[in-house]
């Protein structure tokens, strides 16, 4: 059957996670626009054969050989099967598209955003760690191949769509939001008592584990500041960070005249992605608009650097560039996990991060170097999380 002219094809890594679930949705919303050719995934076999027996993909991949092997057995025969680590880019290789929606948590998800942006596509973007670890290589292979990153994290989404047709040189300000997490309200000295289901129980959003912690500890934020400096080519003096706790306005652009140009709407994931999906044009949703019930009462202030000093982190690494963003984001990822695992308490996090920091090893010249200081990173950061743990009074 010959497909509509304006049908737009597309792959989605990580399908069976919040921004792939999320991403389906605005498919079936499609009536036929969207059509998914490959998907991929870890190890929730179960979860993609039903997204196959719906959407039916040619092409799928699983990174658990087990869980592949499973899902083999009951896999229509018309769709290809690729397993193990490099299934991800053997399918990105083999599958028809246009767009990849990049949902893939951690910095085992930059080989595919390098493989999407070599291939000239479009990458709809949910994978901070890409950027935070090989922004400037992402951004160079773009420009090289034709390719285009478009944001799917709520606040980079909103200052691209801010910044559509205006001139970079024009911008006083970027304005990234920051909903303050769990923690907003919580004394510093009450810190160190912080549980993973307090710190986890965010007020405003549905997110993974880890990004939901590092909303507590403003980590988030500051691995957000680098994506922006990577992203829109923007120093450090010209990125501010601003507390604004409904999470409506999602980020704002303040242009040398004193204009200021917001992007507002409801704390929903759904939004960025579908105008990631439908870029550049401007597609109709059931998705929510103005609401004056939610919209207002919108409050701002600044964030307190003494009680979340992670955030300045971010500032370092935009300063100090090479691998810094790469040490980071290994460490941040080693000592969350350690905190969940209850090993070590919350305020361990940034403090465990800021010394990994110190010591970063200072690769930056490929992305075989930047994977290197990543494991440097996280070795260190795991001898660390060891010594915090033995020396925890219990």
């Amino acid at each position: 059957m010959k497909k509509p002219a304006s049908m737009k094809e597309l792959v989605l890594l990580g399908s069976t996670g919040s921004i792939g679930t999320q991403t389906l949705d605005l498919v079936r919303e499609s009536r036929g626009e969207l059509r998914v050719t490959g998907l991929a995934a870890s190890s929730s076999w179960e979860a993609v054969l039903e997204q196959v027996l719906e959407h039916r993909p040619a092409f799928v991949a699983m990174a658990d050989p087990e869980a592949a092997e499973k899902l083999a057995a009951h896999l229509p025969a018309d769709c290809a099967l690729f397993s193990g680590p490099h299934g991800v880019l053997e399918m990105l290789a083999a599958a028809p598209y246009s767009v990849c929606v990049h949902g893939i948590v951690g910095s085992a998800g930059l080989p595919a955003s390098r493989a999407v942006l070599e291939a000239g596509k479009t990458l709809a973007l949910a994978n901070k760690e890409s950027l935070v670890v090989g922004g400037e290589l992402l951004m160079n292979l773009a420009r090289e191949h034709g390719a285009q990153i478009v944001p799917v994290d709520s606040e980079h989404s909103a200052i691209f769509q801010c910044l559509r047709g205006e001139d970079m040189g024009r911008i006083r300000h970027i304005w990234l939001t920051a909903s303050g997490g769990p923690l907003l309200m919580t004394p510093a000295a009450d810190f160190a008592k912080v549980t993973p289901a307090v710190a986890l129980n965010h007020p405003n959003w549905d997110m993974g584990p880890r990004i939901s912690v590092g909303s507590a500890t403003l980590m988030n934020k500051a691995l957000e500041v680098i994506e922006v400096h990577h992203l829109f080519g923007l120093d450090r003096e010209r990125i501010r960070v601003v507390v604004h706790p409904q999470s409506i306005v999602h980020s704002m652009v303040e242009f040398v005249d004193g204009s200021v140009i917001a992007q507002l709407g409801p704390p929903d994931m759904r939004g960025p992605i579908h105008y990631a999906l439908h870029h550049p044009d401007r597609a109709p949703s059931s998705l929510g608009g103005f609401d004056i019930s939610s919209m207002g009462n919108l409050t701002f202030e600044e964030p307190d650097l003494e009680r979340f000093p992670s955030l300045e982190l971010g500032y370092r690494c935009v300063e100090e560039g090479g691998d810094a963003g790469s040490v980071l984001n290994a460490a941040d990822e080693v000592s969350v996990a350690a905190f969940l695992k209850e090993q070590i308490p919350f305020t361990e996090i940034a403090r465990i991060n800021a010394a990994v920091l110190d010591q970063r090893p200072g690769l930056c010249s490929s992305l075989n170097e930047l994977l290197e200081a990543d494991v440097q990173a996280r070795a260190l950061a795991n001898s660390l999380v060891e010594r915090a743990s033995t020396s925890a009074p219990r």
